[in-house]
């Protein structure tokens, strides 16, 4: 099975890459270094022509690939500024093009100037992830590959960058080759009988096929069941807290924090906006959402910018993975708990009863009158079961403590929902069995061609740029 897409094959038999890109490839703002990086095929020459060497008379094309030198960048006679000059030769490259990388002082004024002077010697502004997307179309690294470029780039914790990495490696991209050269398989000798009946082939079984195609099954939706998993270590859970005012859902969102994030006094309504800030739980980044006191329907005396606040506050509810719903130990049930206690009886949720430390009139047993969730007992001013509350959030979400040990898992709802479709198309090749062999081949065939969407083997070059324009400039 060939793994160049055609879409490689395409651009590498058009010869579009003529030209050379070039881009700030470090963050804008003061540093200790800034990159400029150029790919393409003046990018030695474009060196040449602006790099005069500090202890060397070489020009940049002279220089061994993987080679680092000290010198300047000149326009004209002007130094613009003192930078080491990396040359890096094709086809051993990121882009499989030759790459000049210049490292300057990491101030916005010599990497505008540097970026402006190689874009008037010839080269280009790159598109956003534009780098990356040459190594793909050069065929250096599939799509699955480039897309977890962006996500080791956005890792927000250990285990999150394990889960890119394996992917950047190839792991996914394996897995999926694998099922599609089964598919591969099973097509041949189906599309065999019907094309040479007279021949002696080996006739495929209908159990035989229900078997095969059934193993390429669960193999799909053992992927397919990882995505919750994936998506956590990608984006991490959204975690709401939320409850009526004045009961310290602050002080719980400062508690776990460990910070003193959220605004907290005596005076009811003083968080009137969503305040989010994210923290890791058990190796699973988790943003907590800290919300304004909700109020019931028609409440009088709100002002404007409360009513906003609680309406920004339910909105948010919607899309939460978990909900800490906080109530007041010190007083009895309100007409609000009693109300979003019964809202959330569906839901995902962890009840808190804060205020330990005062005199209690609410009981655990009198709250599950109305949710049967679990229910914590804390004290978020005197820090007392914090950690508990932390314990259940991972549980409640993860099953308990997060563990990656570099097998295949989904990250990308687009992968996800690529390997829906395919299980689809083997659901409808399965039904009928074959008894309809060219309906049947011709689901496989769809399925094996979805498949090939997630690796970049049979991606429409519409939807490549629409994956590629969520990439930094720069990579």
């Amino acid at each position: 099975m060939c793994k160049i897409s055609c879409l490689q094959r395409s651009v590498k038999n058009k010869n579009i890459f003529n030209d050379t890109i070039a881009a700030i490839s470090t963050p804008i703002g003061e540093g200790g270094i800034g990159i400029v990086r150029l790919s393409g095929p003046l990018s030695l020459k474009i060196a040449d022509e602006i790099f005069q060497g500090g202890h060397t008379k070489e020009k940049p094309s002279q220089f061994a690939s993987y080679t680092t030198h000290y010198g300047y960048i000149l326009n004209g006679g002007t130094k613009i500024d003192e930078v080491i000059l990396t040359v890096m030769r094709a086809p051993r490259t990121y882009t499989r093009e030759d790459v000049v990388e210049i490292n300057c002082h990491g101030g916005i004024v010599p990497l505008r100037k540097v970026l402006e002077l190689v874009i008037k010697k010839g080269a280009r502004l790159a598109q956003p992830g534009e780098f990356t997307k040459r190594a793909f179309l050069n065929g250096r690294i599939d799509l699955a590959q480039a897309e977890a470029v962006i996500d080791i780039i956005r890792a927000r914790t250990d285990l999150s960058l394990k889960a890119a990495m394996e992917q950047l490696r190839g792991g996914l991209s394996t897995s999926i080759r694998k099922i599609r050269e089964k598919l591969f398989n099973i097509l041949s000798h189906i599309e065999a009988s019907i094309d040479f009946p007279e021949e002696e082939i080996e006739e495929i079984t209908e159990e035989k096929f229900k078997k095969e195609l059934g193993l390429a099954k669960t193999e799909l939706e053992d992927l397919q069941a990882s995505f919750n998993k994936g998506k956590i270590l990608k984006k991490g859970a959204v975690v709401v807290i939320t409850g009526r005012s004045n009961v310290g859902k602050s002080s719980l969102m400062n508690a776990m924090l460990g910070e003193e994030r959220s605004i907290v006094t005596p005076l009811p309504g003083t968080t009137r906006d969503t305040i989010e800030e994210g923290i890791e739980i058990d190796g699973a980044y988790i943003r907590i959402v800290d919300t304004a006191g909700l109020s019931l329907p028609g409440e009088k005396n709100l002002d404007p910018v409360e009513i906003e606040g609680i309406k920004r506050a339910r909105k948010v509810l919607e899309c939460a993975d978990l909900l800490l719903v906080v109530i007041d130990g010190s007083e009895t049930l309100k007409k609000e708990d009693i109300n979003l206690l019964k809202k959330i009886k569906d839901r995902n949720a962890i009840i808190v009863i804060n205020k330990i430390d005062l005199p209690q009139r609410i009981t655990p047993a009198e709250v599950k009158r109305f949710a049967k969730c679990s229910i914590l007992e804390i004290s978020a001013k005197k820090k007392i079961n914090i950690l508990k509350v932390k314990e259940e959030i991972s549980n409640m979400i993860w099953g308990g403590k997060i563990e990656f040990a570099g097998e295949n898992i989904l990250t990308s709802i687009r992968h996800k929902e690529l390997i829906s479709a395919a299980l689809s198309s083997l659901d409808r090749a399965i039904k009928p069995g074959l008894n309809f062999p060219e309906l049947v081949a011709l689901d496989i065939r769809e399925a094996i061609n979805t498949l090939g969407e997630i690796t970049g083997e049979t991606i429409k070059e519409e939807i490549l740029d629409r994956i590629f324009e969520n990439f930094c400039i720069g990579k």
